[in-house]
Parts: C-alpha cells; sequence; structure tokens
C-alpha cells in the first residue's frame, strides 16, 4: 500500500513538474513573440544619402552618429503607429485569420504531432525514432513546396488562390489521416504512453505521410502569404510582417498553451475551422489584389 502511494505521489510530481514546464514555455513564447514585434519595428531602408566621408571630424561623426540614433526611435514609433493601422484594414484582418491558421499548425506538425507518434505505444520499440523521421519528413514537405512554390510564383499567372487550395487540401487529408491512424488521446497521454485503440491499426507509414503532406501543406501557406504581404505592402513591408509574425507567434503559443489539455480529435477540429476560414480570407484579399491590379491603381502603402 506504502509503495503504492508513493508511486502516485510521484507521478503526481511529475504530472506537476510537466504543467510547470508547459506553463513556462508558453510564456516564453508569448514574450519572444512581442520581441520580435518590437525588432521588426526597428527595420529599416537603408538611406544613401546618410554616408560619413573619411574627412569629416570626429564631432560632425558624433553628431550624426546621434542624429541617427533619434531617427531609428522615430522611424520605428512610426513603424509601430502604421502597424496599428494595418491590424484594423480590412485586408489585414482578413489575412490574419489565415496567419492565425499558420500559427496552429505550426504548433501541431512541430510539437504536437511528434508527441502523438511517441506516445502511441502499438508502434513498437521504434515509436521513438520516429518522432525524428517525423521532422525529416515535414522538413522534405518544406524544402519541397517552398522551392516548387518559389519558383512558380516567378512565372503563375494564375495567381496564388490555386496554391493555398492546394494548401488547405493537402493538410485536410492529413488531418483525416491522423484522425483515423493516432489514438484520440495520444496528446495527453502519460510519460508510459497509450494502449488505446484508433480507427485504423495504427501504421508508421501513414504516420510519415501524414509528415510529410504538413511540411508540403504548411509551405503553400507561408510562399503565398509572404508573396501577398510583399505585393500589397512594398512600401510599408516591415509593420506589415510585423504584424504577420505577431499573430502568428501569438496563436502557436495559445495552441502550445490548449494541446496539453484537448484531445487530438478536437485539436484537428480547431485547425480545420481555422483553414477553412482562413483560405477563404485568402481568396477574399486575393480577389482584391487581382482587381486593383487589373485596373492600375497603387495599393502598396497605408
Amino acid at each position: 500500500m506504502s509503495t503504492q502511494s508513493g508511486e502516485t505521489a510521484a507521478f503526481s510530481g511529475h504530472s506537476y513538474s510537466l504543467e510547470n514546464d508547459r506553463r513556462t514555455v508558453f510564456i516564453a513564447l508569448t514574450v519572444i513573440s512581442l520581441v520580435g514585434t518590437v525588432l521588426f519595428f526597428l527595420i529599416r531602408k537603408p538611406d544613401p544619402e546618410n554616408v560619413l566621408g573619411e574627412e569629416e571630424s570626429c564631432d560632425d561623426q558624433d553628431m550624426e552618429a546621434t542624429e541617427s540614433a533619434q531617427n531609428n526611435v522615430a522611424k520605428a514609433v512610426d513603424a509601430f503607429k502604421k502597424s496599428l493601422k494595418l491590424c484594423v484594414t480590412k485586408e489585414m484582418l482578413l489575412l490574419s485569420i489565415t496567419t492565425a491558421y499558420t500559427g496552429l499548425e505550426l504548433t501541431f506538425f512541430s510539437g504536437v504531432y511528434g508527441t502523438c507518434i511517441g506516445a502511441v505505444n502499438k508502434f513498437g520499440t521504434e515509436e521513438k525514432s520516429l518522432i525524428g523521421l517525423s521532422g525529416i519528413f515535414i522538413g522534405i514537405g518544406e524544402i519541397l513546396g517552398g522551392s516548387l512554390f518559389g519558383l512558380l510564383s516567378k512565372n503563375n499567372r494564375f495567381g496564388r488562390n490555386p496554391v493555398v487550395l492546394l494548401g488547405t487540401l493537402v493538410h485536410f487529408v492529413a488531418f483525416y489521416l491522423i484522425f483515423l491512424n493516432m489514438p484520440g488521446d495520444a496528446p495527453i497521454a502519460p510519460v508510459e504512453g497509450t494502449n488505446s485503440s484508433a480507427y485504423i491499426r495504427p501504421s508508421k507509414e501513414v504516420a510519415l505521410l501524414c509528415s510529410f503532406l504538413l511540411g508540403l501543406g504548411d509551405s503553400c501557406f507561408n510562399t503565398q502569404l509572404l508573396s501577398i504581404l510583399g505585393f500589397l505592402y512594398s512600401e510599408d513591408s516591415a509593420p506589415a510582417f510585423a504584424v504577420f509574425k505577431f499573430v502568428q507567434s501569438i496563436c502557436a503559443a495559445v495552441a502550445f498553451f490548449y494541446s496539453n489539455y484537448l484531445l487530438l480529435h478536437w485539436q484537428l477540429l480547431v485547425m480545420v475551422i481555422f483553414g477553412f476560414f482562413g483560405t477563404i480570407s485568402f481568396f477574399t484579399v486575393e480577389w482584391d489584389a487581382a482587381a486593383i491590379v487589373a485596373r492600375g491603381s497603387d495599393y502598396r502603402s497605408i
């Protein structure tokens, strides 16, 4: 009886430690997203007129250095104000839904899915090694998609929507296969793993295929999001990308927080909902951008 009580106390202490670790990582991710946003504000275009001559005196250099520092602060404040303006524009609000989805699925494929694979005892003794292979296949999908769609974007007469639609379909297929292949309690399983049954017999090949599809779909979204942001806000790229990274990082941190409490099928449902509405919102912005290009209007600065 005392041995069983000791094991229970040890397990409770271990669970409490894991909970504290998760809370610490969640706070760290949130702080990093805020710091990253501030660093984006400090990005400025090089000023060719601000080149010091070799024959200037030290006093002149100190004066210009002070003025340069003041200009950097002023530009950072200006970028912050522009970011606030961007946050309430129709286009950025719509793209923020798509960006939020990329943050949610970023946490899923970079952390939650590997945890699920490692928790399935029915994979046998190779369950832990599959985590590394899963990361490799995700990387292969990212590299293949980034290279392919990066080249196609230079000469693509059909716009960005087909690539985003492909990414959505690829992700939905991956989510469905994961739903069939993984037990529902895999994300919240104890250290010993889970012996629960999925809808099909867990397959290593299907698990690695899903890893590849997750990476490929993510590259579809990211390449096209970066492309449309660079087009719409070419004159205000720093604040636009600051908003993009801020929303993505916050949503990634939120997904990391709830991943320890929701069963797998609920996490997949959240991503399906955000993926669907994120795709629709991206289509809307892309159609507006295409119409503006057809009219020859200037849509590159707020």
